[in-house]
């Protein structure tokens, strides 16, 4: 699946990116800061009927008006303001909301560029060249109960994450493993599939350059079928 990764805070972004919105297979819509997702689900609402999956930053995000939740844990922080105080502080409106909720391992792993992630958190990323820890932490991810396994290079990350790193995390899951974090080409996204990606998603370079959705989602169909 690809994914098309939206940041409400950023409306001019949003806006050039919506008449592309019914090509990729599904849309998250979040970002490290802001409270603005509700608005712009209603907004997405008016321009595809594809799945749009709430991928929030921080409690603030939170809305049922999406289809579900991405009820991310992100596995590499070590404080507890951000491994688990921010569930407690929403899991009641959650719950009462009745909103489809997956639990999700996040790994935030280093892309050479400091991602608004790293900054938010302040967790530090797993080196690229430390595959053990990563494989490692996706495992206990899944262990620990986690529906889906989240590999995050950061956005605007400089170095994707390599296909090493995600053949070596994939051969040791059963669950769907994502990958996100500095695609910027047909090529990379391919590579990542290949790899054993069974989601990509891209966000900055799509608000950049919204047009190219289309040439990505034919490149895809054309390698794997609809």
């Amino acid at each position: 699946m690809l994914v098309v990764l939206i940041d409400p805070d950023k409306p001019a972004a949003v806006e050039a990116v919506c008449p592309y919105l019914s090509l990729p297979d599904m849309i998250f819509i979040g970002g490290s800061t802001g409270d603005q997702c509700e608005t712009c689900i209603a907004q997405l609402r008016q321009t595809t009927e594809r799945p749009i999956m709430l991928f929030p930053g921080n409690i603030a995000q939170f809305t049922p008006t999406a289809d579900a939740l991405l009820f991310l844990s992100l596995l590499n922080a070590r404080t507890p303001d951000v491994l688990i105080q921010p569930h407690i502080h929403i899991a009641q409106q959650v719950l009462q909301s009745g909103i489809e909720t997956i639990p999700m391992g996040y790994i935030l792993i280093d892309g050479d560029r400091k991602s608004s992630v790293e900054i938010a958190t302040k967790c530090t990323p797993i080196p690229q060249s430390n595959i053990r820890e990563i494989v490692s932490t996706a495992i206990a991810g899944q262990l620990l109960g986690k529906q889906l396994i989240y590999l995050e290079a950061g956005s605007g990350a400089k170095t994707p994450i390599s296909a090493e790193i995600i053949h070596a995390v994939r051969a040791q899951l059963s669950v769907p493993l994502i990958v996100g974090g500095g695609i910027t080409t047909p090529e990379a996204m391919l590579h990542a599939f290949d790899a054993g990606a069974d989601v990509v998603v891209i966000g900055n370079h799509f608000e950049q350059n919204p047009d190219e959705i289309d040439e990505f989602v034919r490149i895809k169909q054309e390698r794997y079928g609809e």
